[in-house]
């Protein structure tokens, strides 16, 4: 396992090298400047000139690349900040703050976002396509597979809105969208993102009862879960220590995935709901041509993707006897 583990580490430093340099260069050789952008309406070259050194993009593509990189790990000198301890992702265009100081600013509340959706999903959507699956082909078994069907066509700003207008301003059983830190008030945390966790799980939890139902139909045929029905083991046996660990194993792996992008930042509902979390700053960032927060978002997505990955591939063999770690 630990062979393993270093492995993948080191192969994850590598893919992450690698989206760094694309994205880096997409963006940065991208045809709008921003040092005009941010030199104001009336920029004469020596003002466009000063801007471009200050922002630290006068010199030639490879170099502000290779600056960058090296601020990850010994940190980075601007001429207007002085030094950006490492790991330095750079200051923002817009505001010239620290990027790595605004991303974990905002980080708590797409964590927040995604970890609540992701509990709420998983047991409502693991557990409704266990039921349907014990209950294949009858009316629970029809009603669930109905409902995930209407509930995956839905889009997350359409459903938002209707929640928000139906349950709290008609209604008034749910408090409005916001977010206060848990540290600060946990009742008003979880009342106030409560309805994103509902809508953001929403088209999950649809997926992924229609997954685990389809698995642990295909789990409940295996010829290892009938000889255990044949050797006299309960019903319940059966089905939690043969069929469902044969069945995690796919929806776990998507499950690390789906995480990853969450935490990565949920922009839709973000925005949706005016959650100020990476997704609403990823979105801002882009109307303003605010490069180094756009690329230090994308990182960060990319490195949660990619150690999720990890996760999964571990707890992979760990639940299915049947893979082995090579």
């Amino acid at each position: 396992m630990f062979r393993f583990l270093v492995r993948r580490i080191l192969g994850a430093a590598v893919i992450l090298l690698i989206i760094s340099a694309l994205v880096f260069v997409l963006f940065y050789a991208a045809p709008r400047d921003p040092a005009r952008i941010a030199c104001g309406k009336v920029c004469t070259p020596e003002t466009l000139e000063l801007v471009k050194k200050n922002l630290g993009i006068s010199d030639p593509l490879p170099m502000q690349y290779w600056e960058w990189l090296k601020g990850l790990f010994v940190g980075r000198d601007y001429t207007s900040y002085g030094h950006c301890d490492a790991p330095c992702l750079g200051y923002s265009f817009q505001s010239r703050e620290p990027v790595l100081d605004t991303i974990l600013d905002r980080f708590p509340t797409t964590i927040s976002l995604s970890l609540g959706a992701a509990v709420v999903f998983l047991i409502f959507g693991v557990g409704t396509g266990m039921l349907a699956a014990v209950k294949q082909g009858k009316a629970l078994d029809k009603i669930a597979s109905s409902a995930s069907l209407i509930a995956s066509s839905m889009q997350i700003y359409v459903v938002g809105v209707f929640a928000t207008y139906l349950l709290v301003d008609q209604l008034h059983l749910l408090d409005r969208a916001s977010y206060t830190p848990f540290t600060d008030n946990p009742g008003k945390w979880f009342s106030g993102l409560l309805v994103p966790w509902l809508v953001l799980s929403l088209i999950f939890t649809a997926n992924y009862t229609r997954m685990t139902r389809s698995q642990m139909v295909e789990s409940l045929t295996q010829d290892y879960v009938r000889t255990a029905r044949a050797k006299g083991l309960s019903r319940r046996t059966v089905f939690f220590r043969f069929a469902w660990r044969g069945a995690m194993g796919p929806i776990i792996t998507i499950f690390g995935l789906d995480l990853g992008v969450l935490l990565g930042g949920a922009i839709i509902t973000e925005s949706t709901f005016s959650l100020q979390g990476l997704g609403m700053l990823s979105v801002k960032a882009v109307g303003t041509n605010d490069l180094p927060i756009l690329l230090g978002v994308i990182m960060v997505a990319a490195a949660a993707i990619i150690v999720f990955n990890i996760i999964v591939d571990a707890v992979y063999a760990m639940i299915d006897p049947r893979v082995r770690l090579a």
